[in-house]
């Protein structure tokens, strides 16, 4: 409940524990796997929920979160760096490296460079 109580922008999402709530400013991204996704929070903290990456891509597109291959959903505050090559790739907060899909490339680098600083 503390999510509530602070106001910060966050969802409910249903666990084998019970329903949780997840602020979404601390997210760092999402991944796909099959149906399931896994997500990868600030604290390091990992969670898998019988969601698919398209249910969450529908919640979060409009909360600075881009869709940057089929398997990955990241935050894009959390991006510190784009490296470009075939597709390229984006190093986030934590130091992951994740890859952009060539297809995802150039709306990814569009909308990710229109975003205010």
């Amino acid at each position: 409940m503390e999510a509530f109580v602070n106001h910060r922008p966050s969802f409910l999402l249903p666990t084998c524990k019970g329903i949780q709530v997840i602020a979404i400013d601390s997210i760092i991204r999402i991944e796909g796997i099959s149906n399931y996704s896994k997500l990868f929070f600030l604290d390091g903290k990992t969670l898998v929920v019988a969601k698919l990456l398209k249910w969450f891509e529908e919640k979060l597109l409009e909360k600075n979160f881009a869709r940057i291959h089929k398997t990955h959903l990241v935050n894009t505050n959390c991006i510190c760096q784009y490296v470009g090559g075939s597709g390229g790739k984006v190093c986030l907060s934590n130091g992951e490296w994740v890859s952009v899909s060539k297809r995802k490339r150039q709306f990814f680098i569009k909308s990710w460079m229109a975003m205010p600083t």
